[in-house]
């Protein structure tokens, strides 16, 4: 089995602007995935919001430093994930695709299978 990482893009305005009715659309929708994955998700979590983020990027020196957020221009940012595993691509991308995020017009969701070396 391959492991893959789903990346749950959206945009965090629109998600703050969701009401109670929409919010418990989409915790629905994580159980119900969770219960189509039957126990191959390796770990998953909801991220905070950009600005309680740090990013380490090369400083003028060459050196790392760190700065707080927000980190990039783009109004879709990264709120979740899940590691899981999958038999096959395919498998995996229509298992993300009953994730409500796939549906709401202001993200989407990013299926990469992980690098194995060795």
């Amino acid at each position: 089995m391959t492991e893959y990482l789903i990346l749950i893009h959206g945009d965090e305005g629109r998600w703050d602007a969701l009401s109670a009715d929409e919010r418990a659309a989409v915790d629905e929708a994580h159980r119900a995935f969770n219960e189509k994955a039957a126990g191959r998700v390796r770990a998953a979590g909801e991220l905070e919001l950009t600005p309680l983020g740090t990013a380490v990027r090369t400083g003028p020196d060459g050196e790392p430093r760190s700065t707080d957020g927000p980190f990039s221009e783009a109004k879709e940012v990264v709120g979740g994930f899940y590691l899981i595993e999958g038999d096959d691509r395919d498998e995996v991308v229509a298992l993300a695709a009953s994730l409500a995020e796939a549906r709401q017009g202001h993200g989407g969701i990013e299926v990469r299978p992980l690098v194995h070396r060795g």
